[in-house]
């Protein structure tokens, strides 16, 4: 086995990083570009220069048409590579999303699971960089320190020009400064207030059809409305502000303009400098003091940029990514689990407390309990959504935490309670979208899952759109499809959390069917569900309350315990095995006291149990 450099995995966690440190190389040609672009920018008041000063003065039309020629020359030169500049811009941001794209996803992702609720905005910030980069905006930072240059040039007209000129750019560096300051707050405030109002649409637009049923639009309407306004009158703010000041730059820079001619007409009056001194300044002034200009009616743009890429470089600094994990041998689905507890964040009660359990190839382990009493949150914790606040959770003696997810993830079939599917062909659904699925292993899962005739009665067969979440499906054809890409390409480990919840006759014995193969083919199989079918199946019942194991053992024994219990009324006592942790004979108890009282929470369980 090749062992994995620790190099590679310092590299996975400084993607941006290592992003902008790529975009290095292309910097620089930009900034060779920007060279020559602004030593081309001299083509026009070299040009008027010489025009004023020897063709005028001369009456030569000979030279006039060779410098006109060069100027030509000079000004389609300035062209393509002002052209290949905005190419380069835009390919590098392309680049920049395309290479950051999968690592924001993975980690927009990987934060839903731990609760975070802003979903795709790290997207949306990535774009809004990219936007920013492939805009002209950028080009300000490349131009900008040419203004030196072009003022030095102005001074060696003359030194009250270029006194005139390096005044003028401080007062418009000056007035940048002040509109950044006074635009940066509510920019900020209007890109927060957006986002929220974004995330309330996208909730609304996603329920839509309880909103609609339940008459919640209007009221949804109105609380979207306030959020958006927040941002609207915040970006009036900065707008209003920004305005101001970007009017009176405009202003100073035309008067700088008419200023600096004036000063030179005065001067070519007193014979200190030519006429065409006098053109020269004026275009070398516009051109030192367009970056500024630029960087004003950009600025805002420029601003957001900012901040989005202040906001995903603190995600991603938050959530740095998974480490890369040597790559065990395929499981065999021994599940073993050891102690385990589990607190959601910034929450003091515990949904899980001291769970233990263990479930062997070829099993299948009925996990029942009321409400709230956390099966579906051991599911979670099963298949490894998220992590366990203490304990340890085995798969062939490896922690969960200690496999590849994505190979983990192959050996692993999972069917959710709110079964989630996407947009795309059922076939691609069944895959999990795997772009080299066979065809054979994908009506082998439907087979198996018992789907395969459903799935032929759909208007396309495995190609029918399905729309997204599966919206062109009933809830028992979600299900079932569900189950098929559960059961893709013989997951060793199945959790299958309530998976008869939308299912009819037909749909259950097909379910029933499918446990019994599964188990024949060896697969350890997790089971949430209360209805005699599911108790059928089972090899062995864990009952949950409250979040610890009241009985774990053979699925006989548990149930005729339960019997018991309900025969001698509400609250008797039953008497039950020593604890013990793992289990592999008879029923017991987790941490539980040494007998448990029946409550009225679990009387439609026990009834089931019996019929069962």
């Amino acid at each position: 086995m090749a062992l994995k450099p620790a190099k590679a995995q310092r590299r996975r966690t400084t993607d941006l990083q290592q992003a902008l440190a790529a975009c290095r190389s292309t910097v620089w040609i930009l900034a060779g570009f920007s060279l020559t672009i602004n030593l081309l920018m001299l083509t026009s008041p070299l040009y008027m220069l010489q025009v004023y000063d020897r063709v005028l003065t001369s009456g030569r039309l000979e030279t006039l048409m060779l410098i006109t020629l060069l100027a030509a020359a000079s000004l389609l030169l300035l062209a393509c590579i002002d052209t290949l500049r905005s190419t380069v811009t835009v390919r590098m941001s392309i680049w920049f999303n395309d290479r950051l794209g999968p690592v924001v996803l993975e980690n927009s992702i990987r934060a839903k699971l731990h609760g975070d609720g802003s979903g795709a905005q790290s997207l949306r910030d990535l774009s809004q960089i990219q936007s920013f980069v492939s805009s002209p905006g950028l080009t300000v930072f490349f131009d900008a320190p040419w203004t030196p240059v072009f003022i030095l040039l102005i001074w060696l007209l003359h030194p009250l020009l270029g006194i005139m000129a390096a005044v003028s750019a401080i007062l418009l560096f000056g007035l940048s400064f002040a509109n950044e300051y006074v635009t940066r707050k509510p920019t900020l405030t209007s890109n927060l207030a957006q986002i929220a109002a974004t995330q309330q649409a996208e909730a609304t637009i996603r329920n839509a059809e309880v909103v609609r049923a339940m008459g919640m639009l209007p009221m949804l309407t109105d609380r979207w409305r306030k959020n958006n306004m927040a941002a609207l009158k915040a970006t009036q703010r900065a707008a209003e502000r920004g305005g101001i000041l970007v009017g009176l730059t405009k202003f100073f820079r035309l008067f700088v303009q008419v200023a600096i001619l004036g000063l030179g007409a005065t001067l070519v009056l007193q014979g200190e400098v030519s006429s065409g001194a006098m053109i020269a300044s004026s275009i070398l002034l516009s051109r030192a003091l367009a970056p500024v200009e630029l960087a004003m009616t950009s600025w805002r743009h420029f601003g957001g940029a900012r901040i989005a890429y202040g906001r995903l470089k603190a995600r991603l600094q938050a959530l740095p990514p998974e480490i890369e994990r040597t790559r065990l041998p395929s499981p065999v689905g021994h599940l073993t689990i050891e102690q385990v507890s589990y607190a959601p964040a910034n929450s003091k009660s515990p949904v899980l407390q001291s769970v233990s359990f263990e479930a062997r190839p070829g099993e299948a382990v009925a996990v029942i309990g009321p409400s709230a009493s956390g099966k579906s949150t051991l599911c979670r914790l099963l298949v490894g959504i998220t992590s366990p606040s203490a304990g340890k959770i085995r798969l062939d003696g490896s922690e969960l935490g200690h496999w590849d997810p994505d190979q983990l993830g192959q050996h692993i079939g999972y069917l959710p309670q709110d079964v989630e599917l996407f947009a795309g062909t059922v076939a691609e659904n069944i895959a999990r979208f795997d772009p080299g699925a066979n065809d054979s292993a994908i009506i082998a899962a439907a087979t198996l899952a018992h789907a395969h005739e459903m799935i032929q009665q759909l208007p396309e067969g495995y190609e029918t759109q399905i729309g997204d979440g599966g919206t062109r499906l009933s809830g028992g054809q979600r299900q079932r499809i569900g189950l098929a890409r559960a059961v893709y390409a013989n997951p060793k480990l199945i959790i299958l959390d309530e998976p008869n919840a939308n299912l009819d006759q037909v749909g259950e014995a097909a379910l029933a069917a499918a446990i019994s193969e599964l188990k024949q083919q060896g697969a350890t199989l997790i089971i949430v569900g209360h209805r005699p079918s599911t108790l059928a199946q089972a090899s062995k019942i864990l009952l949950l309350r409250d979040g610890r194991v009241d009985l774990f053992g053979p699925r006989d024994e548990v149930l005729q315990r339960m019997r018991e219990a309900s025969t001698g009324g509400k609250h008797q006592a039953v008497p039950i095995h020593k604890p013990s942790v793992v289990a592999r004979h008879g029923a017991h108890v987790g941490n539980a006291p040494a007998s448990f009282a029946v409550t009225e929470t679990t009387a439609s369980m026990r009834a089931e149990a019996g019929a069962s």
